[in-house]
């Protein structure tokens, strides 16, 4: 039954957690990682977080913070990946390393979270430049770095030891500039579909089977001028003799793994590999072997490494026994997988290095390290370059696809109903509950699911970047957002700032269910006298022309200033930050349940400017009759938002297109003017005589 439930929980997790995202916040973060580390925004394109620290007069940045499932996603044995918050420092150093979440049934039922915690936490101080071992030696050199693993839970800390490298890998490749090295996710593929047999000159010819020969002098040469010089009595006797004699090939290529082994090893090596694997054949002939006598079957080659682009690319014995077709060649053999996540490409040289260590002293012997490299690079008739990538913003349009497109259908719904509205309005209970269910879509959809809240922080950062002479291509990269704007931009020619304020604000909508709320429990609302509320309309746009005005200023102060939207606590976070910001968020909601949409009509610097922008607008699409305001006044009284002045006129700087005023207009028992035509068209029976 245990493992039914730990399978069922597995199962519900999965289904729970969204696949490929982060789950933490950046004030989560900050809590984290407290001053003096400044946490920034998360990039739009590489889901990391800068971390920046004061130095003096300037702010340095330190590196990036960032969850492994942003970027890779290896299962564990409850088939949930895990996730883990890594700090990375510019050079490449991992400056912390947690656990976010896992699903290990050995660290939940058996050993208990403190190994865990314990082995990630010795990835602190080490850096991507090393190898990066799992055993007991506790070693650490420029080459490798030897960490403690957990007993009884092997295969779940190479889990952790694959997932934290190839997520460290990808922040390295596209943020801190290690290597020209391609993304794991670009990387070549290997063309299964070519089937051949080649010779061993065949292969040697091409490349495929490349041998590494290396002399007693070459070797004596590198250690010349160091305290290792002539400790070999072997190498020095015989400067001509060979060394070490390799070959290596990439046998994970059917056309080479078919020619050099018989067809029982080639299926057993075929069994071993999953998809995208690679699996590299080193051959010796006496001499230095590419791995020592303490060498354990299975684990990492410890004499003999492999580089692409400046970087270490883990591989690990499959300890099998093979058999080739030459048998001739003679000498010993390793093959060793890289797996598909370390993002190996074979269209790239594999840079490989022979390392020989030599040793002076006796009790505490001094290390002397040397490396003899050589390049591997397969022909291009072998592999198939990934089609041309898109530019990233195009990535994340295409990944968004299903949003954009159920959006695009609201807001054509939207614009159609707005365009017929008299259809629209001529049932009021009809048009009542249209309202509602597209302020919910907004709301629950457009804002918490697919954070598409509009804020007048797209302005700032347009100003800016015009200031700075900087490209506008930032805007692309949020999809949802930027084609609300569209929207809005389209509609401030045809109805002003009320689309946007009335109908597509997840924050309006959010103050309107609350008024409505409000209303429901019969609270005291608030109303101001006409001239009193125009005034203090006015506030908003001080409000906007502080905050426009903060981007020329130099410092910090436009990103204090823009938290007077509560949009980002309430929509983008959902309430999920620090209590002073939820608090604020908290009190305008609740503000708008007896002063209906109070920071809409007084505070909101995008409202204000959006009402600027409006006065483009190219008609004055709300119906009015002469006897509007002289002598009815039930839509001024009626209109919530007072956008209606005494005269009868719309203010439609202030108009929220709520579509009340439509509805009485429309209606023979709400309207006076119709209501009065309706009493006139009453015939009055005459008696007869």
């Amino acid at each position: 039954m245990s493992a039914l439930r730990r399978l069922l929980a597995a199962f519900l997790l999965c289904l729970a957690l969204p696949c490929g995202a982060g789950v933490l916040t950046r004030a989560a973060l900050e809590k984290l990682y407290p001053s003096p580390w400044m946490i920034g925004d998360k990039d739009a394109a590489v889901p990391v977080w800068p971390v920046h620290r004061q130095n003096g007069p300037t702010t340095e940045l330190v590196g990036y913070l960032f969850e492994s499932i942003d970027f890779v996603s290896v299962p564990g044995f409850a088939g949930v990946p895990i996730n883990l918050l890594v700090a990375l420092d510019a050079r490449g150093n991992f400056i912390d390393v947690r656990v976010v979440s896992h699903h290990e049934p050995v660290f939940l039922d058996g050993l208990g979270e403190g190994p865990l915690h314990q082995f990630v936490g010795q990835y602190r101080g080490l850096s991507l430049k090393q190898n990066v071992i799992i055993d007991a030696s506790g070693k650490k050199d420029g080459m490798a770095a030897h960490i403690d693993g957990v007993a009884k839970a092997t295969a779940s800390v190479r889990i952790i030891n694959q997932t934290l490298l190839s997520a460290a890998l990808k922040v390295a490749r596209k943020k801190l500039g290690f290597s020209a090295a391609q993304d794991p996710d670009r990387a070549a593929r290997i063309r299964s579909d070519l089937v051949e047999t080649l010779t061993p000159e065949d292969l040697r010819r091409e490349g495929m089977l490349h041998s590494f020969v290396l002399r007693n002098a070459e070797v004596e040469k590198k250690f010349a001028g160091s305290d290792a010089a002539g400790l070999d009595d072997a190498v020095l006797k015989q400067p001509g003799d060979t060394f070490a004699d390799l070959q290596v090939a990439l046998v994970s290529v059917p056309s080479i793994g078919r020619s050099l082994l018989d067809d029982a090893s080639w299926k057993r090596l075929s069994a071993r590999l999953e998809e995208g694997d690679h699996a590299l054949l080193v051959r010796w002939r006496g001499g230095y072997a590419p791995v020592s006598e303490r060498f354990v079957p299975g684990m990492p080659p410890d004499r003999f490494t492999l580089m692409q682009g400046g970087l270490p690319i883990e591989m690990r014995d499959l300890n099998l026994d093979l058999r080739f077709k030459d048998a001739s060649e003679g000498g010993q053999a390793r093959v060793f997988r890289v797996i598909a996540q370390a993002g190996l490409d074979p269209a790239q040289p594999l840079d490989l290095a022979l390392h020989v260590t030599r040793l002076k002293g006796m009790i505490y012997p001094e290390r002397f390290v040397r490396e003899f490299g050589f390049a591997y690079r397969l022909p291009d008739r072998i592999y198939i370059l990934p089609p041309k990538e898109d530019s990233a913003w195009v990535a994340a349009w295409k990944q968004r696809w299903i949003e954009l497109a159920l959006i695009s259908v609201a807001l054509v719904l939207l614009f159609a109903a707005l365009s017929r509205q008299a259809r629209l309005v001529a049932d009021a209970r009809r048009f009542a509950w249209f309202r509602a269910a597209y302020l919910a879509f907004t709301l629950a959809f457009i804002g918490w699911y697919a954070q598409g809240q509009l804020s007048i922080v797209t302005l700032t950062g347009v100003i800016h970047a015009l200031k700075e002479g900087a490209s506008l291509a930032f805007l692309l990269y949020d999809p949802v957002s930027l084609l609300v704007w569209a929207a809005v931009i389209v509609s401030l020619f045809i109805w002003g700032r009320g689309t946007f304020c009335g109908w597509l604000c997840p924050f309006g909508a959010l103050q309107e269910f609350a008024g409505k709320l409000g209303r429901f429990a019969k609270l005291p609302q608030v109303r101001l006298r006409h001239r009193a509320d125009a005034r203090l309309r006015l506030l908003k746009y001080v409000v906007l022309a502080v905050l426009l005005g903060s981007v020329f200023v130099p410092g910090q102060a436009t990103g204090w200033l823009v938290e007077v939207e509560p949009f980002k606590t309430s929509i983008t976070l959902g309430f999920q930050r620090t209590w002073p910001y939820v608090l604020y968020a908290g009190l305008l909601v609740a503000a708008s349940a007896v002063w209906y949409k109070f920071f809409c009509r007084y505070l909101c610097p995008l409202g204000a400017g959006l009402a600027l922008f409006g006065r483009v607008r190219l008609f004055d699409w709300l119906p009015r009759r002469t006897e509007c305001g002289k002598p009815c006044q039930t839509c001024r009284h009626r209109c919530d938002y007072v956008a209606i002045a005494p005269s009868g006129a719309i203010r439609y700087d202030d108009c929220f297109q709520c579509m009340d005023c439509v509805v009485i207009h429309q209606s023979e028992d709400r309207c006076a003017p119709l209501m009065l035509e309706k009493k006139r068209r009453v015939i009055i029976p005459v008696k007869a005589a």
